[in-house]
């Protein structure tokens, strides 16, 4: 049983919980009705609203501490293990993360050797780096280690295990206890004129609020992250250069160019081929499904077109590597032997192969969302256009169009802030080259891809070359969120016209 708990402490604390929830709404309830002699009818609220109220105070308020405790926790030891380890020994060739995972893993390997029975706890707590079978002992509990172990290591992994150890019965017993201290407060309010129904829906209630704060919450603590960073980022780099300037070389040696116009530019420039592609295609196929295609058709044709949404964006970047981008090759490249006989693209990645294959990709989010609006305009409308003898073309243009103008606008500009922060097919499709250039048949490179880029490896958060992936990934949130702006704008203003 002591390795069960070992194994999994907050697996068995939440069975507890929900069995000790079970029995609250059953004792309580069970109280209801002795408390009126068993006549449900002299009761202020139906017998399981007293039961429901009596599970959400033994549930919702343990299980609240235990998800922040499981979040806090392993930041808390964290942070007092790394006080152990003194600098000079992350500084010669390693990191504070390489160093973390070798404490962490050297303590779950004296955690599998305590438990396999190798060893005892007080040996685990007392071993000492220089006992000569350190290394075996860890391995034999599967726990392979590149170097020997430094006694700071051990030190650090010990205090790991004892901290971790300390904080799951603290665990255990806290949120217990609030369970326990719950279930005791329910039963004890519990009489015939407690207002149970009232209490379970303002519980219910709170609970809505919550989920609905949660989203605008994580957004506002996006943004403060990211605005955080970048001001660090500005304190490091001028403003000018990251705004007015017109060359991207990051180099990490202290005289990096970083300026954003490059970027976006490509981002702009293949986000309008993009959109110069799926926009006719998924307007005109929205205009077909809605308007000509009969039933069978349109039950037919609608899920295979929305399946191109479901496919994920690498298939896609795989897709204009190797076939789009070779194609383009042949068509526009390779002088006497391409098909046109011209030489203007050397390679596969430019922004021609990145602005098709997700003009492509954007085809669904256009035809599904202007379907439904075209759906949505009045049959009056219609019937009204074609009793003044207008022909189904001249409705469809004249009438059902512009009626549902708005909310096809808002569909173009949703899906243009897809393709603004799409990454994958641009890695694989545009290349990595930053420049300003009205060549569609060039290599470009956009905001997304900078930042998984500048973000990708040991960086040292410390540096204006890392910094700026925040002050990159802040504008683009500002773009995007200014189509949405634009879009909502648009939608309301053109829609009070036709109501």
């Amino acid at each position: 049983m002591r390795n069960f708990l070992n194994v999994a402490p907050t697996t068995v604390l939440v069975l507890v919980l929900l069995a000790l929830t079970l029995v609250a709404f059953g004792m309580v309830r069970s109280r209801a009705m002795a408390s009126v002699g068993g006549d449900s009818r002299k009761l202020h609220s139906l017998p399981n609203y007293y039961g429901y109220n009596a599970a959400l105070f033994t549930a919702i308020p343990s299980l609240f501490v235990l998800v922040a405790w499981l979040l806090i926790q392993p930041v808390v030891i964290q942070n007092a293990v790394i006080e152990m380890i003194p600098q000079s020994a992350i500084a010669e060739g390693s990191s504070v993360s390489l160093v973390m995972s070798d404490v962490t893993r050297v303590a779950n390997g004296l955690d599998a050797a305590v438990q396999a029975g190798a060893i005892d706890a007080d040996r685990a707590r007392n071993l000492s780096s220089n006992d000569t079978d350190v290394r075996a002992l860890l391995a034999e509990s599967g726990v392979a280690l590149g170097s020997d172990v430094s006694p700071e290591v051990l030190a650090a992994a010990q205090r790991y295990r004892s901290m971790q150890g300390t904080g799951r019965l603290l665990m255990i017993a806290i949120v217990s206890t609030i369970a326990l201290a719950g279930l005791l407060f329910a039963f004890r309010v519990t009489t015939e004129k407690f207002r149970a129904r009232n209490m379970v829906e303002r519980f219910l209630l709170s609970m809505l609020i919550a989920a609905a704060s949660l989203a605008i919450l994580t957004t506002v603590g996006i943004v403060l992250s990211m605005l955080f960073e970048t001001i660090n980022f500005f304190k490091l780099h001028p403003w000018q250069d990251f705004f007015l300037g017109t060359t991207w070389a990051p180099n990490f040696r202290g005289d990096s160019e970083l300026s954003i116009l490059p970027l976006l530019w490509g981002t702009l420039y293949i986000s309008l081929i993009a959109l110069l592609v799926a926009v006719p295609i998924g307007l005109f196929a929205a205009i077909y499904l809605s308007e000509y295609a009969n039933g069978k058709v349109r039950a037919f044709a609608k899920p295979l077109l929305e399946i191109l949404a479901g496919i994920p964006t690498i298939v896609y970047g795989l897709f204009a590597l190797l076939t789009v981008g070779p194609f383009l090759v042949n068509l526009f490249g390779r002088g006497e032997n391409g098909i046109l006989g011209v030489d203007w693209m050397s390679g596969a990645t430019s922004v021609l192969t990145a602005g098709l294959v997700m003009g492509i990709m954007l085809i669904p989010f256009v035809s599904s969302l202007s379907d439904d609006i075209i759906n949505a305009v009045p049959q009056s409308l219609r019937d009204g256009s074609f009793g003044l003898g207008a022909t189904h073309s001249e409705t469809i243009r004249q009438v059902v169009l512009p009626a549902a103008l708005p909310g096809i606008v808002g569909a173009v500009l949703l899906a243009a802030s897809r393709a603004i922060g799409e990454t994958m097919i641009v890695v694989l499709g545009a290349g990595a080259i930053a420049r300003i250039s009205a060549n569609p048949l060039e290599a470009m490179t956009t905001i997304t891809t900078r930042i998984v880029s500048q973000l990708t490896g040991d960086t040292d958060f410390a540096s204006p070359e890392t910094l700026v992936a925040f002050a990159l990934g802040l504008t683009l949130f500002v773009l995007t969120l200014g189509l949405n702006v634009l879009a909502l704008y648009i939608v309301r203003k053109y829609r009070e016209q036709y109501e």
